[in-house]
């Protein structure tokens, strides 16, 4: 066990590594009532929060979600809530049955629900596989469309809790998911997250669980070190190619992370290059600098072949890596040295780099990724609405869902250019992936609505700020 619980807290389970957990707690001599108990009051206090004094209707399954329902149900009416519970099916487990046997307020049948403040969803949680039956369904949706506030109880029903995936269509959007005992997938991947509003984890005493993913974490940057110098802080080397715009966007992005020396190896002179930025067209002097800390090849990279002889030396060279954009879809196999490398792809580039690697392509966003690093040794940040990391020994880092206006031309170059300037400054690819996806998802937070990538290069300063202890 940790010393401290922030890395258990941060951990994100599969229903059967969950499962596992909560049974060696049982082994250990917890009871399945006595965790209940945690789970349901915990839970409760976080729905009595956005009640209020207000009134709360709870929807009660047969299974153990149910359970957590019933002592949520009893919490609230201790602390001076008006509570009803709609039992959608009796109990079917022991520990169902005995919280049912404890509560001690109404229970109504839901058509006689006319509306309230606070709708609870208790009914299956992360273990469910298949679609919600009709009038399940129909129950459900009802019910969370006469409430203002909705709040679902560990995994919305309805949803895969190992996929995100939605079970039926047109369910119910959540003002708050409050997760039991650890983190579930669903809680951090498309379209599950989109839909669950704010998320909050109640602890049950859970341990540590061997090779469990793990939620993107807070930066916590230092200063330099008291004789750093610019080379000492890593100096990043940016290829560029065809498109000058995309390489500059990175550039500025670099500047802004932490590297000591940024130089961008460019086929002609880009407009509006900034006073600390150091520009050649010499781009084998730049990869062949000894002082060169770590580079950067993709952004307006191209796909000619002059383009991919151009990744190929770049890769040559021997030196920590970020390979992202066009260069993504010249990369083959044979041009990996072994050296550490960051591979950045979005959906289409990732598809790309499965047929270059000969994958197949298919499972989950996890699974996937993991493939990839594992067959090319890189450290992969697959791109989207729910990115993630994952490592070549089998770690996976998911990220909580980012500000939507990312969605806009130029974002992908900010970010691979953030992520290298962390590798110039640590050398290692999979903190500088962590790193500079925080302070990415971090300066689209602090830029508010509506923001072009080039304000979005310009926020990192203030996300490495943020991040800055």
């Amino acid at each position: 066990m940790p010393r401290s619980r922030d890395a258990v807290l941060s951990q994100v389970l599969t229903v059967a590594q969950m499962r596992a957990a909560e049974e060696d707690l049982i082994a250990a001599g917890t009871s399945v009532d006595a965790l209940m108990r945690v789970a349901g009051r915990g839970a409760g206090e976080w729905v009595r929060r956005i009640a209020g004094g207000g009134s709360v209707t709870v929807l009660c399954g047969p299974g153990n979600n149910g359970g957590d329902g019933w002592v949520i149900a009893e919490y609230l009416r201790e602390h001076g809530n008006a509570v009803q519970v709609v039992q959608a099916r009796e109990p079917a487990t022991d520990a169902a049955r005995n919280a049912r046997a404890l509560y001690r307020g109404a229970v109504v049948s839901a058509d006689s629900v006319t509306g309230g403040d606070v709708f609870v969803d208790c009914l299956f949680g992360s273990g469910l596989t298949r679609a919600l039956p009709d009038e399940i369904y129909d129950m459900l949706c009802g019910l969370a469309a006469l409430h203002r506030h909705r709040i679902a109880i560990d995994v919305p029903s309805g949803i895969e809790s190992d996929s995100g995936a939605a079970l039926n269509a047109g369910l119910p959007d959540w003002t708050l998911t409050v997760a039991l005992g650890a983190w579930k997938h669903a809680h951090f991947a498309m379209p599950a997250c989109a839909a669950m509003g704010a998320t909050r984890l109640v602890d049950i005493g859970v341990a540590q669980v061997p090779g469990a993913a793990r939620v993107l974490e807070r930066l916590r940057l230092t200063s330099p070190a008291p004789d750093a110098h610019k080379y000492r802080r890593g100096m990043l080397g940016i290829v560029g190619g065809e498109m000058p715009g995309a390489a500059m966007l990175a550039a500025t992005a670099a500047l802004r992370a932490g590297a000591g020396y940024v130089k961008l190896a460019a086929q002609s002179a880009p407009a509006g290059v900034p006073p600390e930025l150091v520009v050649t067209s010499d781009s084998a002097a730049l990869l062949a600098d000894a002082r060169t800390s770590a580079l950067l090849v993709g952004p307006g990279l191209g796909r000619s072949d002059g383009a991919s002889r151009l990744l190929a030396a770049a890769l040559h060279a021997g030196r920590p890596t970020v390979v992202d954009a066009d260069a993504l879809v010249l990369l083959r196999p044979a041009m990996l040295s072994g050296a550490p490398c960051v591979l950045t792809p979005h959906e289409g580039e990732m598809a790309a780099l499965e047929r270059a690697f000969g994958l197949w392509g298919k499972g989950l966003r996890r699974e996937r990724a993991l493939a990839l690093a594992e067959v090319s040794g890189a450290v992969v940040v697959l791109k989207g609405p729910d990115t993630l990391i994952a490592a070549p020994g089998g770690e996976v880092v998911v990220a909580p869902r980012a500000s939507s206006w990312l969605s806009v031309a130029g974002t992908g170059d900010v970010l691979a250019g953030t992520i290298a300037s962390r590798l110039a400054t640590n050398g290692q690819a999979l903190r500088a992936a962590e790193e500079g996806l925080w302070l990415h998802g971090e300066a689209a937070r602090l830029c508010g609505p509506a923001f072009t990538a080039g304000e979005l290069a310009d926020a990192v300063q203030a996300a490495f700020r943020a991040g800055s202890v």
